[in-house]
């Protein structure tokens, strides 16, 4: 983050909070003129601190009415086991977020479904049919209290 000054985190800040701002607009909140801001843009993209623009859906209005956190622990730790898991994981929509962990699990997984029926499919045909699985430990969510990707800039 040291390589960024005053202005490329303001740019940032901005993005996260309307990815649809324009060049000129950010320009003009700035007080920059537009090439310069459109130039400092891009130059972030390009070095890798801005990764793409996406809209944030509301999960249940399009459909989604079950958000699991997925404790996965492994026997088996080999370079195919793991290779086949992450393929898996890459592939399955439902899979929001996968993280590699230390503790007593050695994968978090964020997974939506439909409902409790869609979600018990999804641990039958996906979770279960994974070989070197040891355990799977879900927790449903109640109520989201905070759902946010946007970081602290400053």
């Amino acid at each position: 983050m040291s390589e960024l000054d005053k202005t490329d985190k303001r740019i940032l800040e901005l993005l996260q909070s309307n990815g649809r701002l324009s060049s000129a607009k950010i320009a003009s909140t700035l007080s920059l003129s537009e090439t310069p801001c459109w130039r400092r843009i891009k130059r972030l993209e390009e070095q890798g601190y801005i990764e793409g623009y996406q809209a944030k859906l509301n999960r249940r209005k399009v459909g989604f009415g079950v958000m699991a956190f997925v404790q996965l622990t492994y026997i088996e730790h080999d370079e195919k086991t793991t290779k086949d898991f992450e393929q898996m994981i890459l592939a399955c929509d439902n899979v929001l977020t996968c993280y590699n962990m230390t503790g007593d699990a050695d994968f978090l997984l964020q997974v939506v479904a439909k409902d409790l029926d869609d979600y018990s499919t999804f641990i039958d045909n996906v979770l279960r049919k994974l070989s070197g699985v040891s355990s799977i430990r879900s927790s449903i969510s109640l109520k989201e209290i905070k759902s946010s990707s946007r970081l602290p800039i400053n």
